[in-house]
């Protein structure tokens, strides 16, 4: 008899894509700058409270072939990006996110219905993130065989 847990089904579907590895996943910072912290310590906490009931209902995942936005705790929002789809990267580092070691990274697509995906108060080096995802996009439209054409 075996004892393996059961998988959900976005663990099957995941656990089908071949060669599929994860690059990041985690939430956002619950106090993403300067601005929050001081909020936070004027309110003597209260705020803090609101700030991680925010950050509990979103939940990043970037993999070599796609970024995953899961939003809401009582309504959900899933929305999927295909690496191949991503044409322009933006990294934000103002101050007060330096200062509390979060970034932002803002991705420009070719999908219709999120032409900018944001991926906000990410706690962790976001440049080599970016750098990461910059080479699993190039991978992911060689693997495809697609060519992004300029139009200008």
């Amino acid at each position: 008899m075996s004892t393996k847990p059961k998988e959900s089904p976005a663990e099957r579907a995941e656990g089908n894509a071949q060669g599929e590895q994860t690059i990041f996943e985690g939430r956002p910072a619950a106090v993403r700058s300067i601005g929050a912290l001081l909020l936070c310590i004027i309110t003597v906490g209260l705020a803090y409270l609101y700030f991680k009931l925010r950050q509990l209902g979103i939940r990043y995942k970037i993999t070599t072939q796609r970024v995953v936005v899961d939003q809401g705790m009582l309504s959900k929002k899933l929305d999927q990006l295909d690496l191949a789809r991503v044409t322009d990267y933006q990294v934000e580092r103002p101050f007060g996110q330096r200062l509390l070691g979060t970034g932002n990274i803002v991705l420009q697509t070719m999908d219709r219905t999120t032409p900018v995906v944001r991926i906000d108060g990410l706690r962790t080096d976001v440049v080599a993130l970016y750098e990461r995802l910059r080479q699993a996009t190039e991978a992911e439209r060689r693997a495809r065989g697609v060519r992004v054409v300029d139009y200008e």
